[in-house]
């Protein structure tokens, strides 16, 4: 299989009929996005799709890992013992710290336990440490320790050639002790896992053979002095590069691009326009994909950061356009292919949360928060990292001074042929070179078995898994023992029925348990033995059975859950309850749909979506909580709202809880940095400093621990006092960031 249709057909059925993880990779332009975007068509697994900063969530239209596994920030040690047997340095975390300081809450559990799939995108950016902790999180929601990442399926996408991960000296001191490098690849989940690598190779972006000759070189540490002297042909003096203008340039560092696009701003005669970004609701600084206010002049070179969502393509990310007209409440520019002039309107960017529907139980999406802007930046310069994943016929390059692996490969591979390429600085043979431990694990990877033969292997071993998984009810048993142990005193509601209700399902699955052991090894053996027609047929009558089985054991607790509804006081035991349900609907869609899957499996066929299946079992479940509902009695048949017995034993006195804001501000009072209460505390650093802003205007904490003396006497010695936070931010021209303003301007009163 060597075109692109059949490696993206061949990630699919990886996806869908193996369990095994998933490297899917790819140089620059090769269908890895599209192949993301399409996976909700393509797929029956239920997901999540992550990524480890808040720009990229935001580009793949998911959630950060840190927000979905409720991670603290810092570093990860793949162990169980206390992080002070390795170091007394702050910013560490193991697995006794995840568990006991930083529970995952009910809505993240819920999520993670109806997931089969775990998408995470941009992975080049993922340090091993970060991934070996959602590893750990999936064990424990799932309550299955003994196989990586709890018997979910990771699907990871990304080039490990991109933006590499960040680690300090300070912290690689202490995680050299557990990985050789920050690479994903080098987790501890992954090591001995069978990882497939898939790599798409068609490349989409260049048709210029000897450009693309050049690229796979640098990319691969094989750069011939040839390739070097061509690429160097492409070098322009500053006065031929004038008359090519206009044109953008990729340099190496944030600060020369921002000091370029300033330049160019300032240089031209007409008026500054400001626009504001309009925030809704939560949307983190973090995740801002623009400058929450956009500073343009008619004649600025600007490039769209989004696609056209209206459908009509009149733009996309990366497209490059000037500025011709502005006023208060309108952009126009000129796109640099056409003559015609466009009118802008605002962009909306949404900070989504997953959750599962309670009346439905689907996966769902919220938008907790928007962000509303102008989709462009300047764009006379742009760093090679941020120039990631868009595409230009023309540049200028200016690579002299690159410093990170890859960074000269990356920059190139933005343009579509080698006679787009103009270079500022003639590349020299010691900035290019790309990181030996990728190169090392990519060459090992690539030696891996032909991918036709390697899914069938996985295929093989994921029917073994379907059958050792589904056909189970040890799993169903364990959750409600948990659950009993959990919610003890709970259980003594007046009512009697309620109480029978779960004893009753406990004996329901109980005396099943051996027939499902004798009937996973019948299945498991006419796999082995390839008897299809068999198996077939034994899996027909052996799901139908369970089905009714496990619906018998949904009544029971459909209509457990619908007599708690009319209670008081009873939440938490609510929500547990829930959560138990989810595991005996999540049983009884996997025996629904074994049979398909296997099928499949065996006759080779490419398996979708199962919409129609998942369909017909939320009909069900929704028309017994109706039947439930409506023939509840009127009145209640308990004697208190709570419907439980009333204890005799005395209620112990709840010590008083510190208020939010005196904890923080004790912990800064004890030394402790606001970087480190948020990290301890698993708050925003911003809820932090609006905690210490309290401190300061109560009088327990002096600004001056927060601001140094000369930003104080600055910022309140203005002689106009402009009127508003962002007036006093443009009048400073961001010299200081609106935190720092509010604390200053806050204490002043």
């Amino acid at each position: 299989m060597n075109s692109s249709t059949d490696r993206l057909e061949l990630a699919a059925r990886f996806v869908n009929t193996t369990g095994a993880p998933i490297f899917l990779t790819g140089k620059a332009g090769t269908g890895k996005t599209t192949f993301l975007r399409d996976l909700a068509a393509r797929t029956h697994k239920r997901y999540v799709i992550l990524a480890p900063t808040g720009i990229a969530a935001l580009n793949a239209k998911g959630v950060t890992i840190h927000s979905q596994f409720l991670l603290p920030f810092g570093s990860y040690l793949p162990t169980r013992e206390p992080e002070g047997n390795f170091t007394d340095r702050q910013g560490f975390f193991t697995q006794q710290t995840l568990a006991r300081r930083h529970p995952l809450n009910q809505l993240r559990r819920k999520v993670l336990k109806a997931i089969d799939l775990l998408v995470i995108d941009e992975v080049s950016m993922l340090r091993a440490d970060m991934l070996d902790a959602i590893d750990y999180r999936m064990r424990s929601v799932k309550g299955n320790y003994q196989v990586p990442f709890g018997g979910v399926q990771v699907l990871l996408i990304g080039d490990l050639y991109q933006l590499p991960p960040v680690v300090k000296d300070e912290e690689w001191t202490i995680l050299s002790r557990f990985y050789n490098s920050m690479h994903f690849f080098e987790a501890k989940a992954l090591q001995q896992s069978g990882m497939v690598y898939l790599e798409l190779d068609k490349i989409f972006r260049q048709q210029d053979e000897t450009f693309i000759r050049i690229l796979n070189n640098l990319r691969d540490n094989k750069s011939t002095p040839e390739d070097v002297r061509q690429l160097n042909q492409q070098y322009k003096t500053l006065d031929e590069i004038q008359e090519l203008m206009p044109c953008i340039t990729l340099t190496t560092h944030n600060y020369k691009a921002d000091e370029l696009n300033l330049r160019e701003l300032r240089s031209l005669a007409s008026p500054s326009f400001f626009y504001d970004a309009d925030l809704d609701r939560e949307f983190p600084e973090s995740m801002f994909p623009l400058p929450p206010i956009l500073e343009l002049k008619v004649g600025a070179r600007v490039m769209f950061i989004k696609n056209d969502s209206s459908g009509n393509a009149s733009y996309f990310n990366g497209k490059l356009a000037t500025v011709i007209h502005l006023a208060a409440d309108e952009v126009r520019v000129r796109m640099d292919d056409q003559q015609e002039e466009y009118v802008l309107r605002k962009e909306d960017w949404e900070n989504k949360r997953y959750q599962l529907n309670s009346e439905t139980k689907e996966l769902e999406e919220e938008v907790i928060g928007t962000f509303s802007q102008y989709p462009i930046k300047l764009a006379w310069a742009v760093t090679v990292h941020k120039s990631q994943g868009l595409t230009f016929d023309k540049a200028i390059v200016d690579v002299g001074q690159a410093f990170a692996p890859g960074q000269v490969y990356v920059a190139l591979s933005r343009l579509r042929s080698l006679e787009g390429l103009i270079l500022r600085t003639r590349i020299q043979t010691e900035v290019i070179f790309s990181d030996a431990k990728v190169v090392g694990f990519t060459q090992e990877r690539s030696s891996q078995k032909d991918l036709s033969e390697l899914l069938q292997v996985h295929q093989q071993q994921y029917l073994f898994q379907l059958v050792e998984q589904t056909f189970e009810l040890d799993s169903l048993i364990g959750a409600l023992i948990q659950f009993q142990k959990d919610q003890d005193s709970s259980l003594e509601f007046e009512d009697e029925a309620m109480q029978a209700d779960l004893p009753a399902l406990y004996r329901l699955l109980d005396v099943e348990r051996e027939n499902t052991r004798k009937f996973r090894q019948q299945l498991q053996y006419l796999i082995q033995n390839k008897e299809e027609e068999r198996l077939l047929e034994r899996l027909e009558k052996g799901a139908a059975y369970y089905l009714e089985l496990l619906l018998e054991g949904m009544k029971i607790l459909l209509r457990h859950l619908v007599k708690i509804e009319r209670l008081s006081r009873v939440k938490s035991y609510q929500e547990s309850m829930e959560e138990l349900e989810l595991e005996f609907l999540s049983k009884y869609t996997a025996i629904a749909r074994s049979s398909i899957l296997i099928q499949g499996i065996f006759k080779g066929e490419g398996i979708g979506s199962l919409d129609a299946v998942d369909l017909r079992i939320r009909q069900v479940r929704q028309q017994l909580v109706s039947q439930f509902r409506e023939a509840m009695p009127a009145a209640s048949a308990t004697k208190n709202k709570t419907g439980k017995k009333k204890s005799s034993k005395p209620k112990p006195t709840k010590e008083k809880k510190e208020d939010t804001k005196e904890q923080t501000i004790r912990l800064f009072l004890e030394g402790k940095t606001p970087e480190e209460i948020a990290s301890d505390r698993g708050l925003t650093p911003g809820t932090i400093l609006n905690h210490l802003t309290h401190g300061v205007k109560t009088g327990k904490i002096q600004i001056e621990a927060l601001v140094s003396q000369e930003a104080i006497w600055e910022i309140q010695g203005v002689a106009e006092k402009p009127g508003s936070l962002k007036a006093y931010f443009e009048y400073f021209e961001g010299k200081y960031d609106y935190d720092t303003l509010r604390l200053v301007l806050k204490s002043e009163r």
